[in-house]
């Protein structure tokens, strides 16, 4: 005779004797375990202890059944005979539906009409913004380019201004310089007329040397006073440029 264990889902008891399980009044879905079982099984799975299972009745549910069933089978015959839908007649049923579909489409479409009109709105109210701040992007762009031109014409002004006062600098030195070789190759000229005219105690070689000298400081003072007369023409033709372009920017 085996030895059994049961189990109530929270822990193990036992080991018991058959004369012990019965009065444990297990049932059949009672967890037990002996040795030579590799797992827990039901009371009803094992053939030895069959015997010692507490047969629990049946539910009652049959029998309310069965009392109850006349009177559904007299509902029944009533709803067929006067057949209803949800509670209400035919005549009123369909009536009463046709209505309410008309009253949800109605509401419906007032409400797509609405939602509609609420997204036009908005669309344009973005439009509108949208439009606003593009013209003001449009207006600090023309005034950037208005303020960056005006920048630059002071700029350009400031320049030309400057290369004038270069100009105007450099022409009085020119000035200047020019009456110093001009009086140079006075000099010189009369040290020639001196050298060719003195003749005592110098020989003609000499005599020759002195005016080749002379000739040569001549050649010299006439090509700077050149250079600087040709250097003098074109600053003034570079200041007649520089304030007609003034003139016309002022303007």
């Amino acid at each position: 005779m085996n030895i059994y264990y049961t189990h109530n889902g929270n822990e193990s008891s036992g080991p018991f004797g058959l004369d012990e399980l019965k009065s444990k009044k297990i049932t059949k879905t009672t967890p037990v375990w002996c040795q030579g079982m590799e797992d827990w099984k039901y009371a009803g799975e094992i053939t030895e202890l069959k015997s010692l299972l507490m047969v629990a009745p049946p539910p009652l549910k049959s029998m309310i059944t069965t009392a109850q069933a006349p009177k559904e089978i007299e509902n029944d015959l009533e709803k067929e005979m006067d057949p209803k839908i949800l509670g209400l007649n035919k005549n009123v049923f369909f009536p009463t539906i046709i209505v309410l579909v008309l009253i949800i489409v109605s509401v419906s479409f007032n409400l797509f009409e609405e939602n509609r009109k609420n997204l036009l709105e908005q669309k344009n109210t973005i439009t509108e913004k949208n439009n606003q701040q593009f013209q003001l992007q449009e207006k600090e762009i023309e005034e950037q380019k208005i303020r960056i031109a005006e920048q630059e014409r002071k700029e350009a002004e400031r320049i030309t201004v400057e290369r004038n006062q270069k100009i105007s600098s450099r022409l009085l030195e020119i000035q200047k310089i020019l009456l110093t070789d001009i009086r140079n190759l006075e000099e010189a000229k009369n040290k020639l007329i001196e050298a060719n005219e003195f003749e005592f105690l110098r020989t003609t070689d000499e005599k020759n040397d002195d005016i080749s000298l002379i000739q040569r400081d001549i050649e010299h003072w006439i090509s700077e006073i050149d250079n600087l007369r040709k250097e003098k023409d074109q600053l003034y033709l570079e200041l007649e440029k520089t304030q007609a372009k003034i003139s016309g920017v002022s303007e």
